[in-house]
């Protein structure tokens, strides 16, 4: 090989163990069967949610992930690997890869990074089934609000009293 194939190889290394690095979650995931329909459909809410979705050799995952801190990943790194970074959101990619991989068998979740730390398919199984930080937001809204609707509804029901009462 070549000095300058080689350096080309180590900055793909190093552009790899980058984005493992900033990633807040990477799920590592194996394509093989998915139609072209799915894998569009599957890539597009995928960049909806601000996951973007690469397909790497093992070699480079391998060398990125040692280079990341990240060496326990690479027992996953068997057979086609394609990897969902997400820089923003940790439970994004862990929801949609399972929604997905619950409709089509073909998509099989190997593992992954999550919040910083490596994780096995029962720990991005039970992130996929956590709420969004929305439906937390909205929860928490929901739950400040009742106490003052409740004093609204008895505040209301005094005055409706009083006006039957004269």
């Amino acid at each position: 090989m070549s000095e300058q194939t080689i350096a080309k190889k180590a900055e793909t290394v190093s552009a790899v163990a980058d984005r493992f690095k900033a990633a807040e979650s990477a799920i590592v995931v194996d394509l093989r069967g998915l139609t072209v329909e799915q894998d569009t459909r599957l890539r597009k809410e995928l960049r909806d949610a601000g996951v973007s979705l690469s397909v790497i050799k093992n070699t480079v995952l391998v060398r990125a992930a040692e280079a990341a801190g990240y060496a326990e990943l690479n027992d996953v790194f068997a057979g086609p690997s394609a990897v969902a970074f997400s820089n923003e959101d940790a439970i994004a990619p862990a929801k949609l890869l399972k929604k997905f991989s619950d409709e089509f068998e073909a998509l099989e979740i190997k593992g992954g990074i999550l919040e910083k730390s490596v994780a096995d398919l029962d720990k991005i199984n039970l992130f996929a089934t956590l709420p969004s930080r929305e439906e937390l937001l909205a929860t928490l809204a929901s739950m400040l609000q009742a106490p003052v609707r409740n004093v609204a509804y008895a505040l209301n029901a005094v005055i409706e009293k009083g006006e039957d009462a004269a």
